[in-house]
């Protein structure tokens, strides 16, 4: 049985009634399962150019792998978008669009092939390369964009770390200041030391006799927060090397850190620079997402409306008209839908069996099985049923 997490796509031999046919079907749908009658639609397939027998196999082998890549490009569009949006359902519904127009209203509002982006007087097999080529350009368009966002918001989101860290990791260029250091001595230097604050009796008793010159009554505490207190101490040059090798092995933590006016005022418009350009490819980046989201649902719809004709051809051979039916069940109502619809087409049954049509009827040929794996697989009912996943929800 479909999943009834998705928008059925129908397909069946047009007998000459295809108004007639969704007349027929509403009522026992609506209710006998309750189904909403928004919930169902028309879908017109149109009369492509069939080829051979043999290039149908051969793309109907094809298509489930083009099938499998067009739902993913779209899925990925769509967790693109959600992650842009912090998941906020509200928001991504305004972005989730297709042609402005909500997804359900664009596959059941009347939905028709584009016949002038892709006319139907073109091969198939020229329409799924047509179809491929857009939506390969789409992905990766979309990579792109992407890759750099994220090299951008991991740089920033860096930077707003060290702010936001405690003393031992933090930047300190906000936090000190040009007076807690001794700048442009020829012999001593202010080395900064974030103390565990469980050890700060220990390090005032124990610092001036780390290294043999270390200035007395230099250490002061410049800040502290919940773990750590920062503190200033004045050195020689000389010793800075054992000091810092002594203050790690009382699990001291001297920081690297030399001030520079032009260091300070680096980071700080590094800071800004960052900030600006990860809201400037957010806001291209939403604003892509949100246009190719539309142009590869619409892709994805199409080559599911190929795939419906391709499977009614080779199921019910010429001539090559069908109906199509679009249909959006949910939970409670999928199981009646779907015993209606086996019902409605039993009559379909002699004429729906789709490795006889395509291996013939001998059951001696062994090879067959090994050619026609993929549509063994396949789960197959009187009527060609093709999925849309509800990737938005």
């Amino acid at each position: 049985m479909p999943s009834d997490q998705s928008t059925w796509l129908i397909a069946v031999p047009n007998d000459g009634d295809a108004e007639g046919l969704l007349q027929e079907l509403a009522p026992k749908l609506t209710q006998q399962a309750k189904l909403p009658i928004q919930d169902l639609a028309q879908l017109p397939i149109p009369s492509f150019k069939t080829g051979t027998l043999d290039s149908l196999v051969t793309l109907s082998e094809d298509l489930p792998k083009q099938d499998a890549y067009f739902t993913a490009t779209v899925a990925k569009t769509v967790d693109t978008l959600r992650n842009l949006l912090n998941n906020d359902p509200t928001k991504l519904a305004q972005h989730i669009l297709v042609d402005e127009r909500g997804v359900d209203t664009y596959i059941l509002g009347g939905w028709k092939w584009n016949e002038g982006r892709y006319p139907v007087q073109r091969g198939l097999r020229e329409l799924v390369d047509g179809l491929n080529s857009e939506m390969t350009s789409i992905d990766n368009a979309l990579k792109s964009k992407l890759t750099n966002y994220n090299l951008v918001k991991g740089s920033l989101t860096q930077m707003q770390r060290r702010k936001n860290g405690n003393l031992s990791v933090r930047s300190l260029t906000d936090i000190v200041t040009q007076d807690d250091f001794i700048l442009d001595s020829e012999y001593l230097e202010t080395i900064l030391v974030a103390v565990p604050k469980n050890l700060v009796k220990e390090w005032y008793s124990s610092y001036e006799r780390l290294s043999s010159m270390v200035v007395p009554r230099s250490a002061k505490e410049l800040l502290s927060d919940e773990e750590f207190a920062l503190f200033s101490v004045v050195i020689f040059k000389r010793i800075h090397d054992d000091f810092v090798q002594k203050c790690r092995e009382r699990k001291f933590i001297a920081r690297d850190f030399v001030y520079s006016e032009e260091e300070v005022e680096k980071e700080k418009q590094d800071l800004e620079t960052a900030g600006t350009t990860e809201k400037e490819l957010w806001t291209e980046l939403l604003g892509l997402s949100r246009t190719n989201f539309s142009e590869a649902f619409q892709l994805l719809v199409h080559l599911k409306v190929i795939r419906l004709f391709v499977e009614s051809v080779l199921r019910y051979g010429l001539p090559s008209s069908y109906i199509g039916v679009a249909i959006k069940p949910n939970a409670k109502s999928a199981k009646k839908v779907f015993d209606i619809l086996q019902r409605q087409f039993t009559y379909l049954s002699p004429r729906s069996n789709p490795v006889q049509k395509r291996a013939g009827k001998s059951s001696g040929q062994e090879d067959f099985v090994g050619e026609y794996q993929n549509i063994l697989d396949q789960e197959f009912f009187d009527f060609v049923l093709y999925e849309v996943p509800w990737v938005i929800y």
